[in-house]
């Protein structure tokens, strides 16, 4: 939902986009924790912008920008206006 409506609201482009986890009740860490997306989040962005960037966690930097293509390599073939594939 919050994509949608950002995208509603702004100019129809996704420049750099981030997923965050809330913490769960009774979990000791409270804080929302930076996670990469899931995969039906991916397929949205990519449907939005395939040009998007996503911050995900990294191991070394503590977080990286990847573009959307890099977490989604082989996105499902979506139809143009006219039948044509993307």
């Amino acid at each position: 939902m919050a994509l949608g409506r950002a995208i509603m609201e702004g100019d129809g482009r996704i420049a750099v986009i981030a997923a965050l986890r809330a913490p769960k009740p009774g979990e000791a860490e409270r804080e929302p924790a930076l996670v990469a997306p899931c995969g039906a989040c991916r397929e949205m962005i990519y449907d939005f912008d395939p040009e998007a960037l996503v911050i995900v966690p990294h191991a070394e930097h503590g977080a990286v920008k990847l573009p959307i293509r890099a977490l989604l390599p082989v996105p499902y073939p979506r139809l143009l206006p006219g039948g044509t594939p993307d």
